[in-house]
């Protein structure tokens, strides 16, 4: 486990922390265990809201940017590599010759990590543990300066490394924006925004009065507010399983993740179902694209009155669910 390297790590004296100054700590997740760290001298910086939330109620000062000064930074690699590249370039900046501390697995790149860092920087012998590393870099800042990344875009579209589909519009999103029908009208939602490619394309129907971007990633939610500049669109950083709509929905889109890490877990997918169930209007409707061996028709038939499915071309379905049964019996 990445704890148990950062733990193991600082008590072999592998990595040093200063005894003064704050410490930037860049990507954590639930599964890191920070308590070997001085949680006073402490900055969380996650912008994906669940994760942010987590740390946040455990007392850490959190952000989703960096920002002052520090003495030390530790980076947990996150699986997209322009990401992991540019948080590094990032904590060389903000601790100007301090330590460095990396750490991920090595399903996550530290592998490669490590030897890139070689090339350019001072770095320490890494430690092995549990299927990753865990090592620092000291040096210049500028020395990596090419991995700050230029601005990146799919299709004329604005976005950022590390966001879900970066490089190019997702297929299931593009199969579901032709499936939707033009008579989309009234109060509008799209779960799991992203960088907010389907809400662009539905923004030519007059008839909807205002759009919700509902989007967990922080990154992907700014780019979004450059992507679509309607005055009918909201942007909420949230987590789409506990957003509250400020009025019951006539219509939610999604093209909702699916992955956990690198593994599958259709129980993602399923919490959007069941919260565009809450959020909908008795009259609403619903419609998500899927990869074809998701097991979502089950349970949008026990949430929907009314569950059909369009054409989703080769691997993926569209499904249109309509009437949730929850709102149908309260009325809301």
């Amino acid at each position: 486990m990445a704890d148990s390297r950062l733990s193991l790590a600082l008590d072999m004296g592998v990595v040093a922390l200063p005894d003064v100054g704050r410490i930037a700590v860049f990507e954590p997740t639930p599964d890191h265990d920070l308590s070997v760290l001085p949680k006073d001298r402490v900055l969380v910086i996650q912008g994906f809201k669940p994760f942010h939330d987590h740390f946040a109620q455990q007392g850490y000062d959190c952000a989703v940017a960096p920002r002052g000064d520090f003495v030390a930074a530790v980076l947990f690699m996150p699986r997209a590599r322009p990401l992991a590249r540019l948080h590094l370039v990032q904590a060389l900046g903000l601790t100007q010759g301090g330590v460095v501390i990396v750490d991920g697995q090595k399903t996550d790149g530290i592998d490669s990590m490590l030897k890139d860092c070689r090339k350019r920087a001072q770095t320490s012998a890494p430690l092995s543990k549990a299927h990753g590393k865990i090592f620092t870099v000291t040096g210049d800042a500028s020395a990596f300066a090419d991995w700050r990344g230029a601005a990146t875009s799919a299709d004329g579209y604005q976005t950022a490394p590390g966001v879900f589909s970066a490089d190019g519009v997702d297929r299931g999103s593009a199969v579901l924006a032709q499936a939707l029908p033009e008579n989309l009208k009234g109060r509008v939602a799209d779960f799991g925004a992203g960088w907010g490619y389907l809400s662009a394309q539905i923004l030519d129907r007059a008839a909807i009065t205002e759009l919700h971007l509902v989007e967990a990633d922080h990154s992907a939610l700014e780019c979004a507010r450059q992507n679509v500049q309607d005055p009918r669109a909201q942007f909420h950083w949230a987590d789409v399983t506990r957003w509250t709509p400020p009025a019951k929905l006539d219509v939610i889109i999604s093209n909702p993740p699916f992955h956990t890490g690198r593994a599958a877990d259709p129980a993602l997918g399923q919490a959007f179902l069941r919260a565009a169930a809450k959020a909908l209007a008795p009259a609403g409707q619903f419609w998500v694209v899927a990869n074809r061996h998701l097991p979502y028709e089950r349970l949008l038939a026990e949430l929907f009155r009314n569950v059909s499915q369009a054409d989703g071309g080769p691997g993926f379905k569209v499904l249109h669910a309509t009437s949730p049964i929850a709102s149908s019996r309260t009325g809301r």
